[in-house]
């Protein structure tokens, strides 16, 4: 025998070794099924690689974690949860909101899964209750969806003189219509012109900022959809070169450079669902474990991104935030 064909031998015993392995559950198997992509995703990694060690589980020496990322294309969701399913995973984290749970919901009734719903996953019908969830579902609920109205206030607090305000969601991510609707109510509650500009690519969040020039819009709320996350860097790099004040979800984007966002603290959240997967590996039961509510709600303020913007951030903003970055 050639030595190359040796060698690839060894590599392919190795391979079917592990398998066979986690099939016999020596070494337990995570999926963890997004939308976006893992780039801008490094944080909410870790925290969920934390709350798994915080319950014993240190991926490498007792647990394996298998990634799967949509990468923005939310149709390959249904392959992806269905490939972690074929792979015999002890648990499957759901994330990025109702797209990613209904995804792996239809994949599989026994695996169990962890979920981040952006609205209430009672009435959307992913779980019974949130004491008692019933099923193979559970998880925590970040009340994304409710937040948008609380984020258009704070970006009219921040840019009173806005004559047009927009919004921009994925028109890929269903909550987002129904979003659009309650800022659309707010707005004309107070009598504010909103835009609404829909971007599901890259290239449509350019052709969404033409718009934006064009219009004269005075400031932009960003909507919570995950691929709209993962560009954070691009929606931030335009709004800075366009001079629009920008209100995001997650504190990662005003670190990346946006002006202020008003939301849960992300990787918390996938914390508490590491630690939710280090319980079940041990035996508990999806059904048992309640529906989490975010703990706190974080109001993060760029300074150095309202200076490069031309505005004077009112002291009363500047105290109410959780953190100012200068």
């Amino acid at each position: 025998m050639r030595r190359r064909d040796f060698i690839a031998g060894l590599g392919g015993a190795a391979v079917l070794g592990a398998r066979g392995a986690w099939g016999q559950q020596t070494v337990p198997v995570v999926g963890f099924l997004h939308p976006s992509s893992p780039e801008p995703f490094g944080h909410v990694i870790n925290g969920f690689r934390q709350g798994l060690n915080d319950t014993g589980f240190v991926e490498g020496q007792n647990v394996a974690i298998e990634f799967r990322w949509a990468r923005g294309d939310y149709d390959k969701l249904p392959a992806l949860a269905a490939d972690l399913v074929q792979r015999r995973v002890r648990v499957i984290l759901a994330g990025g909101g109702e797209i990613g749970a209904l995804a792996a919901k239809a994949a599989t009734s026994t695996i169990p899964i962890l979920i981040i719903a952006s609205n209430d996953p009672v009435k959307s019908g992913l779980v019974t209750s949130f004491n008692r969830p019933g099923g193979n579902l559970t998880g925590l609920m970040t009340a994304t969806s409710v937040l948008e109205t609380k984020k258009f206030g704070l970006l009219c607090e921040m840019v009173p003189s806005a004559r047009v305000v927009a919004m921009l969601i994925n028109p890929n991510y269903p909550p987002h219509a129904a979003d659009a609707a309650e800022v659309q109510s707010a707005a004309h509650t107070i009598g504010q012109q909103l835009l609404v500009l829909r971007a599901g690519s890259p290239q449509a969040i350019d052709l969404a900022f033409e718009t934006i020039v064009a219009e004269r819009v005075g400031a932009l709320l960003v909507g919570g959809d995950p691929f709209l996350v993962g560009r954070s860097q691009q929606i931030a790099t335009l709004a800075t070169r366009h001079a629009v004040p920008t209100i995001y979800d997650f504190r990662e984007s005003v670190v990346a450079g946006g002006l202020m966002s008003y939301g849960v603290n992300l990787a918390n959240n996938y914390r508490q669902l590491g630690v939710y997967a280090g319980r079940i590996l041990k035996g508990e039961s999806a059904s048992d474990l309640p529906v989490m509510h975010p703990a706190l709600f974080y109001f993060a303020i760029n300074l150095v991104t309202a200076k490069a913007l031309g505005l004077d951030v009112p002291l009363h903003l500047q105290q109410r935030a959780d953190e100012v970055i200068e």
